[in-house]
């Protein structure tokens, strides 16, 4: 195998499979990347049994540094070392050639490396799909449906089938749920589909990851395939295949609370802006935030017995009872964070319900209170 290819080009594809790969890989391949060359494209593969990431580059001709293949063929290398090596390499144009013996020489400009691989017949096999069913989106879409429900993934790994997001295609609609016990993001978008491809899966919480790194802010649509235990996702010239994760979700809908009693409406930066500064005084987690509601006024306080004490207030409409609501500080701003609406609801029940969290497109936020002593 032997191309030519230029620094940026080299290094863009490499950084685009290699979070996948683990520092602490059970199998020496799999700390490899798969680089293939056909007359075509370059492409590179990375995979740690759990999932496979893959990008091309597609060939330019001979008239132009893009991406030159004179020879076809495939190795292994080690991603991480490899790419560091380019990164640091002196000129933009690099040429890559490849032994009988699995052995790399790279030259750009003055400097000269030769890296020692392994046989890409050692590399894992593709996943192979079978009673695929198949969805469409646009990538800005599924971004920003991500980006408000990934926060509230769990990270406890003895309740495994809340450590990834809950997709389910029902009714016309793709809807996304994330909860770790104690609060619950939950958006829903509308996407076409026949009723014969309705389907629930558990994607895991390391292809979401590199699922939103992938994603881009654009109209440009994206394939989804959803086979028997696997997740696939096709865009912008990548490959993202993942394991699903089996098992059965809880009953998310049963954890909605029912009919609000108060609705406060929130500018969203400037809450944001003054829990995340009370919240200064609650460091730790089992310390709280704690709202009080009087007439149109909202005063956030927190309380350390060790630190000391921090109050705000924010002006807002509110002509309900005095009430006091008390939340952890941390789930209380992770959707003001990532949401993008201007204004944001509050509803309430009491001051033992859940809180719940809306904006004006679908999507809704549960927080469980904290109880602290008086």
């Amino acid at each position: 195998m032997k191309f030519r290819i230029s620094k940026e080009k080299f290094l863009e594809g490499l950084q685009q499979v290699q979070n996948v790969v683990s520092s602490r890989a059970t199998l020496p391949i799999l700390s490899n990347v798969l680089i293939e060359a056909d007359r075509q494209e370059l492409r590179f593969t990375t995979t740690d049994l759990d999932i496979v990431v893959s990008g091309r580059i597609a060939s330019t001709g001979e008239d132009d540094i893009g991406l030159q293949i004179l020879e076809p063929g495939a190795i292994t290398l080690p991603v991480r070392r490899l790419s560091s090596i380019v990164r640091e390499l002196p000129a933009s144009e690099v040429e890559v050639t490849v032994s009988d013996e699995n052995t790399a020489a790279i030259k750009c400009g003055n400097s000269f490396f030769k890296i020692l691989g392994l046989p890409p017949d050692d590399f894992p096999p593709p996943p192979r799909f079978e009673d695929v069913k198949e969805y469409k989106i646009t990538q800005k879409t599924l971004r920003d449906a991500l980006k408000k429900t990934a926060y509230a993934i769990s990270t406890d790994e003895t309740r495994y089938v809340l450590n990834g997001i809950y997709c389910q295609f029902k009714e016309g609609k793709m809807t996304l749920v994330a909860t770790d016990g104690r609060r619950l993001a939950m958006t829903d978008v509308d996407v076409e589909f026949p009723e014969s491809n309705e389907a629930a899966v558990i994607v895991p919480t390391k292809a979401v990851n590199e699922l939103q790194r992938l994603l881009k802010d654009s109209p440009e649509e994206l394939r989804i395939r959803i086979g028997a235990r696997q997740i696939a996702f096709e865009l912008n010239q990548n490959l993202l295949v993942s394991k699903l994760i089996e098992g059965n979700y809880p009953n998310f809908r049963q954890v909605i609370p029912g009919a609000a009693k108060e609705r406060v409406t929130l500018e969203r930066e400037a809450f944001l802006a003054a829990a995340q500064r009370v919240s200064l005084l609650a460091p730790d987690k089992s310390n709280s935030v704690k709202l009080h509601f009087s007439k149109d006024n909202i005063e956030i306080t927190a309380n350390s017995a060790d630190i000391g004490e921090a109050r705000e207030s924010i002006a807002v409409k509110y002509s309900g009872p005095d009430m006091a609501i008390a939340f952890n500080p941390e789930y209380l701003v992770a959707p003001f964070r990532n949401l993008d609406a201007d204004e944001i609801y509050l509803d309430l029940i009491d001051e033992v319900s859940p809180g719940v969290i809306k904006i004006n497109t679908p999507f809704l936020y549960v927080l469980m209170p904290m109880r602290v002593s008086q």
